[in-house]
């Protein structure tokens, strides 16, 4: 059954005096991500090679991704961060003067920039049409056409947490023989995630948020048999069939998703993504979204009702694990809110209220109380 919102907020130490709703900007520290990263530093100190639990450690971060969003193990690469995910998949597309890539505003400018950027080398970039600030099936259906060559759609934006009609979209692309990729950063951990359901050739995430690790990881699956027309341009010795051969003369490709790594490993960070991803497989997927999505609705019922001007979308099976309010300084309500140890997240004109499967009915109490303070007493 998994464990219960009490118990897993019981792993978070710092919760006890702390209202957490920046997740959608970096997860909360737990106490397995302080062991782990305790224990990358012993095996630094410890006399002898630190490479083979090193590698054991990255690859378990590997597997337990893949099985996150039920992939083989061979389907997952091993990045940095999702931008450089993304430019593995765009740079090994030929881009002929018409060939599109189809994204929308509401992709995180990390990965729009990746799009933007193949423009040099003749692809054309079509942003789909957005209705009332929300992505939708019909505006990715109006930009699709025989020319388009990749399509991006984030599972959840970063925006105001609006979850996209995905598998929709793919089934929509594919039927014109586009590829589909999915920047999956603001769901995984609280949104349930199949990639077959889905039905994308390529998804991206990273431990940073909602999978309760650090900075400096992030994953890319690609589909076995998801065809490119060259091998990756940004190689290194982890991309080869063989790392450890050593052999600076020839250029083999793995056969599997490992083509698209590059260089040494992350090896700080994987540790700190196997600290998340063995915390969230503890959980029940359906559970962990079913408390979020109650929260979430508590969260937009009240603050729209004490007259906050919502962002998000109203629609609960529209919404993922973030509420959004706008606001003219949401940087100063961030900081209010900070001081009475409330913690979240602004970004551009919204101040963004992020939750995780640790965060309760009082923590929402919590901030709808605050904000409201604000507003009595800010100028």
């Amino acid at each position: 059954m998994g464990e219960t919102p009490e118990q897993f907020r019981r792993r978070f130490p710092a919760l006890e005096n702390l209202t957490y709703l920046a997740s959608c900007s970096q997860g909360a520290m737990s106490d397995a991500l302080a062991g782990s990263l305790a224990e990358f530093q012993a095996r630094l100190l410890e006399p002898g090679d630190p490479w083979h639990p090193w590698t054991e450690r990255v690859e378990e971060a590997r597997r337990r991704f893949a099985d996150l969003i039920g992939a083989d193990a061979d389907e997952v690469a091993i990045v940095s961060c999702a931008s450089e995910g993304a430019y593995q998949v765009a740079s090994g597309l030929a881009w002929s003067p018409g060939d599109a890539i189809v994204t929308t505003d509401l992709e995180f400018p990390s990965i729009a920039h990746v799009w933007l950027a193949q423009r040099a080398r003749g692809a054309t970039v079509r942003h789909a049409v957005s209705t009332g600030g929300f992505a939708t099936l019909d505006g990715y259906d109006q930009a699709i056409d025989e020319r388009t060559r990749l399509v991006s759609v984030p599972l959840v934006s970063f925006r105001h947490g609006q979850r996209l009609p995905v598998a929709e979209i793919a089934a929509l692309a594919h039927r014109r023989g586009a590829q589909v990729i999915v920047d999956a950063y603001q769901g995984l951990g609280v949104e349930p995630v199949n990639v077959a359901e889905l039905g994308c050739d390529y998804l991206i995430g990273g431990a940073l948020k909602y999978l309760l690790g650090i900075p400096g990881i992030a994953f890319l699956y690609a589909r076995a048999g998801a065809s490119q027309d060259r091998d990756p341009q940004l190689t290194g010795w982890f991309g080869r069939a063989d790392p450890f051969s050593f052999n600076p003369y020839e250029l083999d490709y793995a056969k599997t998703a490992r083509r698209f790594e590059v260089g040494t490993p992350p090896v700080p960070a994987a540790y700190g993504a196997v600290a998340g991803l063995r915390l969230i497989s503890a959980l029940d997927p359906r559970a962990v979204r079913e408390h979020i999505a109650a929260l979430t609705d508590h969260l937009h019922t009240e603050l729209a009702r004490r007259g906050e001007t919502i962002a998000s979308p109203a629609a609960p099976d529209a919404r993922g694990p973030q509420v959004a309010i706008r606001d003219t300084d949401p940087e100063r309500l961030a900081s209010f809110l900070a001081a009475r140890r409330i913690m979240t997240s602004p970004r551009g004109e919204l101040l963004r209220l992020s939750v995780h499967y640790y965060n309760t009915e009082a923590d929402m109490a919590a901030a709808i109380t605050a904000i409201a303070d604000y507003r009595r007493t800010a100028p």
